[in-house]
């Protein structure tokens, strides 16, 4: 059976990072208060930021595989990898179609060589000709994996279409349960990664968020039939970005749940205390990177699953 985390996470250090316009529409994560009070720092800010998850990461014992971003073309969110690739242990690297225009831009196949020289790249499966029907699914965002089973969870929205689900499953094996989430306003929420987090034995997810109680509970059952402890939480945790955390492990095979700060503070110490018994907490303040990207920790990781050569 294939392990649900890995010690290898690709990283993107951000050159020209900043509110993205183009993803504000479908993202109301983003504060555009904070944009405007923080546009001159964002860049200097955000780099603090990355470069002190980086050090926590690589202190605890994760291979951080680190690449620069480049200056041109413009992509204030290259710090998100995860949305446009994915990659996995049976050698398969899966490229995304992205909803905003200076999103797409963020595909570099020159990380990709570069990681095949180091580990296993058998196939690419490319779904981004999806984007010229304005159709889309944007890599672990839209997909939460439990790679052990081989579900896809998945919250329907303007950034996760059924069409594109399908065809993934239909290239990667994946069984999908697709169902919609809002948040405390009634808005969809853009990306399911900030709804839910699946460990080996746990799950954390905002199950308040899927107001539909069958599709709620259509959820909770295969997250429990597949031996998962459900961890719930509130809507006003999900806001601090408490879905928004991805289990890694480090070269000694301890296992580590890596949020923000945000997202640790938003939890009471019971729950903290709870989360503890089946994996360390790691935090680090990401408020500017938060605010101003409306993405978190997890968003910032991609897993390299890949096989090594």
């Amino acid at each position: 059976m294939q392990s649900q985390a890995t010690s290898h996470i690709l990283m993107i250090r951000p050159v020209r990072f900043g509110f993205n316009e183009q993803t504000a529409v479908t993202n109301a994560f983003q504060d555009a208060a904070v944009a405007a009070r923080t546009k001159e720092v964002a860049q200097e800010n955000a780099r603090r930021e990355f470069d002190e998850m980086t050090r926590h990461l690589t202190a605890a014992g994760v291979d951080v595989i680190l690449y620069e971003d480049t200056a041109e073309p413009y992509t204030p969110d290259s710090i998100f990898p995860n949305n446009w690739v994915s990659f996995h242990a049976s050698g398969t690297v899966v490229l995304y179609p992205m909803h905003a225009e200076n999103r797409r831009l963020e595909r570099r196949m020159d990380i990709i060589d570069d990681l095949n020289k180091r580990f296993h790249v058998s196939k690419v499966v490319d779904l981004t000709h999806f984007e010229q029907e304005e159709k889309f699914l944007e890599g672990t965002g839209s997909l939460v994996l439990d790679r052990m089973q081989r579900i896809a969870y998945a919250c329907l929205s303007p950034r996760t279409h059924p069409e594109v689900l399908e065809e993934f499953s239909r290239r990667t094996g994946y069984k999908v349960i697709s169902f919609e989430a809002v948040d405390s306003q009634g808005m969809p929420v853009y990306h399911t990664n900030v709804v839910m987090c699946i460990g080996d034995t746990f799950a954390v997810i905002c199950l308040a968020s899927i107001k539909d109680p069958d599709e709620r509970l259509m959820v909770r059952k295969s997250l429990e039939n597949t031996g998962k402890y459900v961890f719930e939480i509130t809507l006003e945790q999900m806001a601090q970005f408490a879905g928004n955390m991805l289990l890694v492990t480090t070269k000694k095979a301890q296992k580590l749940l890596v949020m923000s700060t945000a997202a640790h503070n938003s939890l009471t110490a019971r729950q903290r205390d709870i989360i503890d018994d089946f994996a360390t907490l790691l935090h680090v303040d990401l408020s500017m990177i938060e605010g101003n990207g409306g993405g978190s920790a997890r968003c910032m990781m991609a897993e390299v699953h890949l096989p090594l050569r």
